[in-house]
């Protein structure tokens, strides 16, 4: 886990959990009362969709009930919770009782401490997503993140003509490029995207795709074969089939 994490107390304003999930890139911030104790997370799309006028709207009404993780529980176990509840981080809090926060555990913690001995021997085909949403590189960058605040999606692939993947639009790459806020003009998906897109073969094993993903810091490999996309996999497919085998 991630000891001393950043939070915020829910008497804080919307303005200053916007500020610190841009400036430390998080998907999700933990809440906690005076004593510190946890009374929630609050998320990227709730900030996001906060404008900057809104500035005396406090945290406390936006925080999100979350599972409490000890320091104790079985990493198994945790992965699970977050893959059944589609959150990517939790806090850790000291004991249930106690409640108060000592550190953060996230998919990205885990997928990084994979035993690689232990990854089952399969292919990427049998545990990609087959029927994938993917965007235009002409589309506007408003519609992919109307997208992603809705489906919950780290990004999308970015194919032209018959499926040929020639990039990906992140979450991140949105943020970074200031077109999450409302009313911005958007432009097109080819703008801001990431190019060249990393990708793995559907024949690929999964120890292949994790080494891949480690390497390069990446959550998600759209999955191609003879130059088209057929599929994607992403940390929540990997870590669900490596503890599926275990």
């Amino acid at each position: 886990m991630s000891q001393n994490p950043v939070f915020i107390k829910d008497t804080e304003f919307m303005t200053k959990a916007r500020q610190l999930i841009r400036d430390y890139h998080f998907r999700s911030l933990p809440v906690v009362d005076n004593a510190r104790k946890v009374i929630g997370m609050i998320t990227e799309e709730d900030v996001l969709k906060i404008t900057s006028t809104k500035s005396n709207v406090t945290v406390e009404g936006f925080a999100r009930k979350c599972p409490m993780i000890t320091p104790l529980d079985d990493i198994k176990d945790v992965a699970i919770k977050m893959i059944n509840i589609k959150m990517g981080g939790l806090p850790v809090v000291k004991s249930s009782q106690d409640g108060k926060l000592v550190g953060m555990i996230s998919m990205v913690d885990i997928f990084k401490n994979i035993d690689l001995d232990k990854i089952p021997h399969k292919r990427v085909k049998e545990i990609m997503t087959s029927k994938v949403k993917v965007c235009s590189p002409k589309g506007p960058v408003s519609k992919v993140w109307a997208n992603i605040l809705e489906l919950g999606y780290s990004g999308f692939p970015v194919v032209r003509g018959k499926n040929e993947l020639i990039g990906m639009i992140t979450r991140q790459d949105i943020i970074k490029a200031g077109c999450a806020r409302v009313g911005r003009e958007s432009p097109p998906v080819e703008k801001i995207m990431s190019t060249p897109s990393y990708m793995v073969h559907p024949g690929a094993s999964l120890k292949d795709a994790i080494k891949l993903m480690l390497a390069h810091d990446i959550g998600r490999l759209p999955v191609v074969k003879d130059d088209k996309l057929v599929g994607i996999v992403d940390r929540y497919d990997l870590i669900g089939a490596i503890f599926e085998a275990m």
